[in-house]
């Protein structure tokens, strides 16, 4: 008669284990977060103390942040996400549009070059940028507000560029042409 070692017996994965499991990795989770912090003194042979690191987590957002504002708010906000680039803007425009309707703008005819487009919005949905030159559709975003996104497109003959702007929700936007 052959006995069969540990080594050779099949294993058996019981609820008991499974949990045992789940609560490792759910303890490993928790604890990724935290760093050691030591007292003035650490070289003693004290343990050390667990605090919750500050890039552990997300910070809580001002749930108004992305609320669009009117007046000197909005004046104040699109200073705020339009780079200040004296003397290189070309074309710059901010405002406000009611849920469903679009904004649209135009520059005045630029030369062959290449641009940089900084596109901003604050509101609680998404707002749509379009930019087109004569021919062609250069941006088609959908842009995420809280954030400002630049694009760079190259104008291979002289041209106006239009822009249209528009959002399910209402919406503060702001962009800016500059010359590269």
């Amino acid at each position: 008669m052959r006995t069969a070692s540990a080594s050779t017996m099949p294993r058996r994965h019981t609820p008991a284990a499974a949990a045992v499991l789940a609560a490792a990795l759910c303890l490993g989770t928790v604890l990724s977060g935290c760093e050691y912090e030591y007292g003035a003194d650490h070289w003693d042979d004290e343990s050390p103390t667990v605090a919750a690191s500050p890039t552990g987590g997300a910070l809580p957002q001002d749930p108004h942040a992305n609320e669009p504002v009117s007046g000197e708010e909005l004046d104040d906000w699109a200073d705020e996400v339009l780079p200040n680039e004296e003397g290189h803007v070309l074309h710059k425009s901010f405002g406000s549009v009611n849920a469903g309707e679009t904004h649209a703008d135009s520059t005045t005819q630029l030369p062959v070059g290449t641009y940089s487009l900084t596109l901003a919005c604050r509101s609680r949905g998404r707002v749509s940028y379009t930019v087109r030159d004569a021919k062609e559709s250069l941006i088609d975003l959908s842009l995420r507000c809280g954030t400002s996104r630049v694009s760079v497109v190259q104008l291979s003959a002289p041209t106006a560029l239009s822009i249209h702007v528009g959002g399910r929700a209402a919406a503060n936007f702001a962009y800016q042409v500059t010359r590269i």
